[in-house]
């Protein structure tokens, strides 16, 4: 397995980030995302996510694939990336525009409350680490619009349709 050193990854993130955009805008006329805001010890801790890839804690999710629902997509990231698994339906929470990453891109977020998580997933080539927070007490380097959803949901301010 090679390991690639963080600071390269660091480095190459933004640089990497535009080329996969830059093929998206030809390859699809519109990029749709699917995160989840799952919800654990009554509403008190959030799941969050650290990438390889891209700096900050985030809610868990990705791109939803050709062929797949928003629905599947969030079951499917929320078992890649955290071995949660759904038993009960997420509700729809809003649709974000996400121009910070592109002109094109949507992102809908799923309230996840019914879920089984046998164990924590270890640390692997896209997900370096992951984990329940106390919402009142994220890591100081969860993003902005990771902030923003949570507090909508937990607090229920109105949305704000930018991802931020």
């Amino acid at each position: 397995m090679i390991t690639i050193p963080s600071a390269w990854r660091t480095a190459c993130e933004p640089l990497l980030r535009r080329c996969f955009h830059f093929y998206s805008r030809f390859a699809r006329g519109m990029t749709l995302g699917a995160r989840a805001v799952v919800l654990d010890d009554g509403d008190r801790r959030v799941f969050l996510v650290k990438h390889s890839y891209t700096p900050g804690w985030h809610l868990p999710g990705g791109g939803v694939e050709t062929g797949e629902t928003f629905l599947q997509s969030v079951a499917r990231e929320l078992r890649e990336e955290g071995g949660i698994e759904l038993t009960g339906a997420p509700q729809l929470h809003g649709v974000f525009f996400n121009r910070r990453i592109s002109r094109r891109d949507h992102v809908a977020v799923y309230v996840v409350r019914d879920w089984y998580q046998e164990q924590m997933p270890k640390p692997n080539h896209e997900i370096v680490a992951c984990g329940f927070f106390d919402v009142a007490s994220l890591p100081p380097d969860t993003t902005r619009g990771t902030r923003l959803r949570i507090e909508e949901v937990l607090q229920n301010r109105v949305l704000i349709e930018d991802w931020s």
